[in-house]
């Protein structure tokens, strides 16, 4: 199943975009489910449909899904309190009741992680549409099952579990309680839906489209997000540019609006497949609104993913150099640090913590670059670590 991640800088016609894209694949056939997670329904309005917590028909082929944070936060923690109900009561907690429960922020975000999961996993649909919120907060969004299983594995290491039989005695010794064994089933539970939904992220068949309004602020946003994509690894299809005014006019504010946005689209088709949709004068409503904008349909062929590739330098310069594809990257924004075998990368303000291939490992960093868009870090062989040839 492919799945198309749709974002771009807020107040661009992203939620449009996306409706708009979800209804060609429909009328051409392919099953289609259109995610969003805002808590208006703003893919309704476009869709002409109301969206909720439960996914509905907004047309042949085509279903719409708004999921509610609020039910499955209640659910969640009502379990949560089921399963540490004895630590509760030796704390003299008193337990929340479900109605009383309202979600914490960043609930919308997880409901749609697991909706996204839960989708990408059944046999419905062939195409998984996700208006995903602002570019900002959609990569910290993306970046969440990865961060999440990180911090786990550090407080809750699964090569712990194997001293089951040794806690009481640990326990004792040490004169504190140990975790209990629920925390580490709970534990191992959560990493295998973030897992899954981690899976979905990094598929070959999953890939961003840009939606933006062309301009000097469009431009900026999408210089940052096609950063921030690379250094997540995810590839973007097309950059849809939104609104884009007529060329020809005799009013001088709107000639002077028009060359500023084709300023912006001539730099844009110099990295991106650049698709423009017209300003329709109002904003669209309904399918057969939607249906009239040319958005870029959605192709049957798997792209090319993102690769980071390790070329072999020993023999001229005695270096591994390993290469991150960053566009858009500012020198003076970027930052890396070491860490053990992780590498920490700083974009400006995009940062990933990065498990070093294994033949990095045994080396030291001796020095990176920027260029051509591209990180380049130089890692040199350890000698107490690298094996010895004779």
């Amino acid at each position: 199943m492919r799945t198309l991640l749709i974002t771009g800088p807020g107040g661009t016609g992203r939620t449009t975009v996306a409706a708009a894209t979800a209804l060609k694949a429909a009328r051409e056939g392919t099953r289609t489910l259109v995610l969003s997670a805002d808590r208006t329904d703003t893919l309704g309005a476009a869709l002409g449909v109301r969206t909720g917590p439960a996914p509905v028909e907004a047309g042949k082929n085509l279903t719409a899904w708004r999921p509610d944070a609020a039910e499955r936060f209640r659910a969640d923690l009502t379990a949560f309190q089921a399963r540490a109900g004895t630590a509760l009561d030796l704390l003299g907690a008193a337990r929340l009741d479900a109605e009383e429960v309202t979600p914490l922020p960043g609930a919308e975000e997880l409901a749609l992680l697991r909706a996204l999961r839960d989708a990408a996993t059944s046999d419905t649909y062939d195409l998984l549409v996700v208006d995903l919120p602002p570019t900002p907060q959609a990569l910290a969004l993306l970046a969440l099952p990865e961060e999440l299983r990180r911090y786990l594995r550090r407080l809750l290491p699964a090569e712990r579990q194997a001293a089951r039989a040794l806690r009481p005695v640990l326990g004792r010794l040490a004169g504190v309680p140990m975790p209990a064994e629920w925390l580490y089933e709970t534990a191992a539970r959560w990493d295998l839906e973030l897992a899954a939904v981690e899976a979905v992220v990094e598929d070959r068949a999953t890939t961003v489209r840009l939606v933006a309004e062309p301009g000097p602020a469009g431009t900026d946003a999408v210089r940052s997000a096609g950063t921030g994509l690379a250094l997540r690894g995810l590839s973007v299809d097309a950059l849809v540019a939104n609104r884009v005014l007529p060329g020809a006019t005799n009013d001088t504010w709107l000639a002077a609006l028009a060359a500023q946005q084709r300023k912006a689209l001539d730099e844009w088709q110099e990295t991106y497949d650049v698709h423009e949709v017209p300003h329709r004068g109002h904003d669209p409503r309904g399918t057969d609104d939607l249906g009239a904008l040319p958005v870029p349909g959605v192709v049957n062929e798997t792209p090319s993913p993102v690769e980071w590739p390790l070329t072999d330098h020993l023999a001229d310069e005695g270096v591994l150099v390993w290469h991150i594809p960053l566009p858009g990257a500012i020198r003076e924004e970027l930052d890396l640090i070491r860490r053990g075998d992780e590498l920490v990368v700083t974009a400006g303000q995009f940062r990933r913590i990065v498990p070093l291939p294994s033949a990095l490992r045994r080396c030291t960093v001796d020095g990176a670059a920027l260029r051509e868009g591209e990180l380049r870090i130089r890692f040199a062989p350890d000698p107490d670590l690298w094996p010895r040839t004779r």
